[in-house]
């Protein structure tokens, strides 16, 4: 789960991480109020979406940038006004663009140099592990190919958590100094506790900012969280933004159904997450290209099934339905007697092919030709794959 870059200060101001000043309004009487919170004086305004780049981003009026510097608070009020409603297009989003419906004031900071921060889960050794650079501003995945020198990793071990050797190894790696050193190492420690107390799947500080004052502050910030924790935590539940997900995805979380949209036109159901990326994969080598990413579980009911095909025609881009099953767990009958009253409630007009395999295969056959349903058999994946490509083109 993903959060506003004002909430995620929020959230770092609770555990010690030095923010600007800041206030959030959704609406254009709210930014007087808003802004009345903070000194005169020059004023960063920042729309507020899930998706980074922003700053270089454009609404779709042509107005460009979703991060303006103004030199007044008068300024800052009209740009916000431009900015609210307006649809910002950057590279994260996507065509589409995503619609501004909350603006966040801060104070503008005097910089002295930027830095890059970072906390997430290393999955190869299974550990948290901390990203810094001198290189902050920019795009991390840019530095790491242009100059991978400049990026530090440092790995924790969660048994033992952060040490002090392993924070001034960071201070030093970053070339601070003097009170720049120190208040670093106090905000490293508190943002590496916020990561862990709230289940973090990601912390990001781009960029992490050192002023002529010496004070180390977080400029920016994207959070997002590990779903599978958030019944740990309500409190944050609270801060998920519905307008900001695709309403198939919300959908889909009711039930317990793992989905994320795509571009695509060949809607897919599958049981497991590796069978469903390889069924994706596998359209793609024919030719095909995937609506979507839909993991039904090891253990999904007949209810599920049936949510899952009222999920997949909610989308107008798709034009082909291929449902693969390899059961363990799973019983192959129970998907297809889902897929046969999912097929009878809602009604299918466009081509649908069947792969079933593994557990009570013959039962889940024999529902399915039984059926009086129009649909297409695939002996192997590859066949499946093979044949909803032919009939989607």
């Amino acid at each position: 789960m993903n959060i506003h870059e004002y909430q995620a200060k929020a959230l770092f101001e609770k555990y010690g991480v030095p923010v600007p000043k800041g206030a959030a309004a959704t609406s254009p009487e709210e930014f007087i109020n808003a802004l009345a919170q903070l000194p005169d004086g020059p004023t960063m305004v920042k729309s507020q979406i899930h998706a980074g780049g922003r700053g270089k981003g454009t609404f779709t009026d042509g107005f460009k940038g979703g991060v303006k510097f103004c030199q007044t608070k008068h300024e800052a009020k009209e740009l916000a006004a431009r900015m609210l409603g307006n649809t910002l297009v950057t590279a994260q989003t996507g065509p589409a663009g995503r619609k501004v419906q909350t603006i966040y004031f801060t104070v503008a900071c005097d910089i002295k140099k930027e830095y890059y921060l970072a906390i997430l889960l290393d999955r190869t050794t299974s550990r948290p592990v901390i990203v810094a650079s001198t290189e902050g501003g920019v795009e991390i995945e840019k530095v790491a190919h242009e100059a991978p020198e400049k990026i530090t990793k440092v790995f924790v071990d969660p048994a033992f958590g952060l040490a002090d050797f392993q924070v001034r190894e960071l201070i030093f790696k970053l070339g601070l100094t003097g009170a720049e050193a120190k208040n670093a190492g106090k905000l490293i420690r508190n943002l590496y506790t916020m990561y862990w107390e709230t289940d973090a799947a990601m912390v990001e500080v781009n960029p992490l900012i050192t002023t002529p004052a010496g004070e180390v502050l977080a400029l920016d910030a994207k959070v997002s969280f590990d779903d599978n924790a958030l019944f740990r935590h309500p409190e944050i539940v609270a801060l998920r933004d519905l307008n900001e997900e695709d309403s198939k995805e919300i959908e889909a979380s009711k039930h317990a159904l793992n989905y994320i949209a795509l571009d695509g036109n060949i809607a897919c159901l599958v049981n497991g997450a590796g069978l469903a990326m390889s069924t994706m994969d596998i359209i793609k080598h024919f030719g095909g290209t995937p609506a979507n990413f839909l993991d039904v579980g090891g253990g999904a009911s007949k209810e599920q099934v049936i949510a899952a095909f009222k999920i997949i025609l909610g989308d107008a881009n798709v034009k082909g339905i291929l449902v693969n099953i390899f059961g363990g767990i799973m019983d192959c009958n129970v998907i297809a007697t889902g897929i046969v009253a999912a097929v009878k409630e809602v009604g299918l007009a466009l081509p649908l092919v069947v792969r079933l395999e593994g557990n009570n295969v013959a039962a889940g056959k024999a529902t399915l030709a039984g059926s009086g349903l129009a649909l297409v058999s695939g002996d192997t994946m590859a066949d499946a794959a093979q044949k909803i490509v032919k009939l989607v083109a």
